[in-house]
């Protein structure tokens, strides 16, 4: 591993028989253990292992859109295989031309798209360490990239910087990961003249199986199946359904899911020797699939099949959003409310008056049965390292955190001074009338055994997070009335590079819930092997708990 990263791996592998790691780009100091080291004591020369084109080649990992990653297997031809079909027949590359884009090499999105493709072409990758949005841009310019790959999210963010971006040099834009918005690809197609290429493809299938070239590309489409696979839309019991309906997604092709050691969920994903990617769609007269949802994201609301997708599209057309989610979340009366999560535009007030607006607006787009009865904003949607929205997450907390447009108020107000920019994580003013709950410091270990969990400092923070709202509870206080958390850590590093992580647990445990907060960096804590202790004040509105 990294060893920027080392650390954190120890600790999240200690105690594990047979564990190793080993360390690769450190600061010279010449450990036998790093990697470098045991290259240098290897010979130069090697004899190639024999192997066959269907012996596994490497085990791909989802992404964890639903949760849990799980392992697929995929072989030496596999590999093959997707680089002459959608890399040949679709992305259509020449050795001239210079491959970009920002998913990690890790997923299998980004090994097509930066390693695969471009080797079987002979052509090149401009390959950057961390490349958000705005370095995309620039480094396109930078080295001339003619092919980018990213996401829906990644081309909405950089319309807003395009304008004064150089791209001369770019050709063809691809999109995967996530469903493109409509709004999306026609914003982008106006701004630079490209047309996005979409494409839906898994981890499981290792790329693409349904997507289009940039001339035959659909605003609203996926596109049609890539040359080698077959699609079609089915129901429950694996009936093609007519043209128009929606059903679930159903791909045969010379690649597969094989999942690794599950055989319950490989039994759930190929059925009857189709791969069914969970994914709800709907096929049109002339071929074209159109993408609802994940077949367990459709909304059922007082009987009605609501799209989350269809309902994200019309949001995305109002000038005042940035991003958004829409999910279903328990009702008695319906079923399930359509909910949606909003991340408004830069320079946009939040208000109940633009949540009722937002409402209004869709129901003038759609269907109006369609629209958000409840909408929440936040500051950032939860995602996957590929960047895929994990709606499974807004689910789930769905019933934990607050805002403008949710059942009950928390009873606090968040203030900014003028001409401050807005903070990201933490409000710089809270008020709040009411009684005050001051929750003592609360380290990373369990009360009870006095154990420290595994897992990295992470893992202590949310075990820490745990207990403030265990005792925020048994004083009647919610975690949304949290008007202030103050932070000590011991150890900066940890901390630093734990954020990811420590901001998931955050948004898991506390919610959406942004209070004033301070992090203070201190020799030691008094309970020896603690590395963090979080202190917290709340305010309870008479509302109750």
């Amino acid at each position: 591993t990294d060893a920027r990263v080392a650390r954190e791996l120890e600790a999240a592998m200690a105690g594990r028989p047979g564990a190793c790691v080993v360390r690769f780009g450190d600061d010279g100091s010449g450990s036998a253990d790093a990697l470098e080291a045991r290259m240098a004591a290897k010979p130069a020369a090697y004899r190639n292992v024999e192997t066959t084109a269907t012996d596994p080649a490497i085990v791909a990992f989802t992404s964890g859109t639903t949760g849990r990653g799980k392992g697929t297997v995929h072989t030496h031809r596999d590999l093959l295989v997707v680089a002459d079909t959608y890399g040949r027949h679709v992305v259509d590359p020449s050795p001239d031309d210079i491959f970009i884009g920002t998913p990690p090499l890790a997923f299998t999105y980004a090994l097509g798209g930066l390693v695969l493709f471009p080797m079987r072409a002979g052509a090149s990758t401009a390959l950057v360490e961390q490349m958000p949005p705005s370095v995309l841009l620039e480094s396109i310019a930078r080295y001339r990239a003619t092919i980018a790959f990213t996401s829906p999210t990644a081309y909405r963010a950089m319309l807003a910087q395009v304008a004064g971006a150089d791209l001369s040099s770019l050709k063809k834009c691809v999109s995967a990961g996530e469903t493109l918005p409509a709004a999306t690809y026609d914003a982008w197609k106006e701004a630079t003249g490209i047309r996005l290429m979409d494409g839906i493809g898994s981890t499981e299938m290792l790329h693409v199986f349904i997507g289009c070239r940039a001339e035959d590309g659909r605003a609203g489409f996926t596109g049609t199946p890539v040359p080698g696979y077959r699609a079609k839309v089915v129901d429950e019991q694996g009936r093609e359904v007519p043209r128009g309906e929606v059903g679930r997604l159903a791909v045969q092709g010379p690649t597969g899911c094989r999942y690794l050691a599950d055989e319950e969920n490989q039994r759930k994903y190929v059925q009857r020797g189709w791969n069914m990617t969970g994914d709800a769609y709907r096929q049109d007269e002339d071929g074209y699939f159109k993408y609802e949802a994940r077949t367990d994201d459709l909304i059922i609301s007082s009987g009605y099949n609501i799209s989350g997708v269809e309902v994200e599209n019309a949001l995305l057309a109002h000038p005042a959003v940035s991003e958004c989610a829409v999910v279903g979340v328990p009702d008695e009366a319906r079923g399930q409310l359509v909910k949606a999560f909003v991340v408004v535009a830069k320079g946009t007030t939040v208000s109940t008056g633009l949540a009722r607006e937002l409402q209004d607006f869709v129901k003038a787009q759609i269907a109006p049965y369609k629209y958000p009865r409840a909408v929440e904003f936040t500051d950032a949607l939860p995602r996957t390292l590929t960047g895929k929205l994990q709606r499974y997450r807004l689910r789930a907390g769905a019933d934990a955190v607050a805002g403008p447009d949710t059942t009950r108020d928390s009873g606090l107000r968040f203030h900014q001074p003028e001409g401050w920019p807005k903070p990201q994580g933490y409000a710089n003013a809270v008020s709040a009338e009411g009684r005050v709950v001051f929750v003592a410091g609360q380290i990373g270990w369990d009360p009870v055994t006095g154990r420290f969990p595994g897992g990295g400092f992470a893992a202590e923070v949310a075990q820490a997070l745990r207990n403030v709202v265990a005792a925020l509870a048994s004083a009647g206080a919610r975690p949304d009335q949290i008007t202030r958390l103050t932070w000590f850590v011991t150890d900066r590093e940890a901390y630093l590079l734990a954020r990811k992580d420590i901001g998931a647990s955050y948004r898991e445990i506390l919610g959406r819930h942004y209070p004033a907060m301070s992090v203070l960096v201190v020799s030691a804590l008094v309970e020896q092997d603690a590395r963090v202790e979080i202190e917290a004040t709340a305010c309870i509105n008479g509302d109750g708990f």
